[in-house]
């Protein structure tokens, strides 16, 4: 199996090393990876100005990838261009340096590289480890590499994307892994308003969870409960319901 990995945190992150020994396990590895950390910066593309990518070698060999774009551009790069003649069967994203769950995933460029590995096809999973000074990315990486090989040996998981978070306490002790939607709650809707030293207001972003968790069973509630959680997304944002209902409305120019 060739497996695409890269991340949003920079071709040098612990999260991303830790996965590339685990996914060596499931075939050939091909790093390419940002480089730079590229956090929150959703799916943007590089398109006005060039892309520039350089060669990592180790051990006197290329090792990597270091491209100076965007997640998606890695992705996007990778398969378009340096893999195109030999294509990959799995794009991997991470490990993450904190959880990409509920509305994140929609800001998240670790969940945008396995989104563009889904557009062009291929099985794509985003793997996400919650936030921790002293993270364990090696298990988090032995987790994540039995649910990456499940995904790769089922049928219905061609071309599909996954969105896979490991909570800190998974990595502690047993933890159970749960099929669940993405969350909808929403959160980190606040700022703090500050002065710099010149009296100049500006604001902080504050990332706060809601003081109850929203009571269906999502992706935020069992991370919660120290769980593992996996999603199945889709990028196709159409609501094709009120689509279909909207031709009966009489809208016209």
């Amino acid at each position: 199996m060739r497996i695409l990995l890269t991340n949003d945190d920079g071709v040098f992150a612990p999260g991303l090393a830790a996965l590339e020994q685990q996914l060596r396990h499931l075939g050939e590895v091909f790093v390419i990876a940002p480089a730079t950390e590229q956090s929150g910066v959703s799916h943007s593309i590089t398109y006005l100005t060039p892309l520039v990518g350089k060669s990592i070698h180790r051990d006197g060999r290329h090792w990597a990838w270091a491209v100076e774009g965007s997640p998606a551009d890695c992705v996007k790069l990778a398969i378009a261009e340096l893999l195109r003649d030999e294509p990959v069967d799995l794009v991997v994203s991470g490990i993450n340096n904190g959880l990409n769950a509920g509305i994140n995933v929609l800001y998240s460029g670790t969940v945008a590289a396995a989104i563009e590995g889904a557009f062009f096809g291929t099985t794509s999973v985003a793997v996400s480890l919650e936030y921790d000074p002293d993270a364990d990315f090696q298990s988090a990486a032995v987790i994540a590499k039995k649910i990456v090989a499940g995904i790769a040996r089922t049928a219905d998981a061609k071309g599909k994307l996954f969105n896979l978070n490991i909570p800190t306490a998974a990595t502690q002790s047993a933890a159970e892994l749960q099929i669940v939607p993405m969350g909808l709650a929403q959160y980190g809707n606040r700022y703090e308003k500050r002065q710099d030293p010149g009296g100049r207001d500006y604001y902080w972003a504050l990332w706060e969870e809601p003081a109850q968790p929203p009571p269906e069973q999502t992706d935020i509630t069992e991370l919660r409960k120290g769980n593992v959680t996996l999603s199945c997304l889709q990028f196709d944002m159409t609501n094709h319901g009120v689509t279909e209902k909207m031709r009966s409305w009489g809208l016209k120019i």
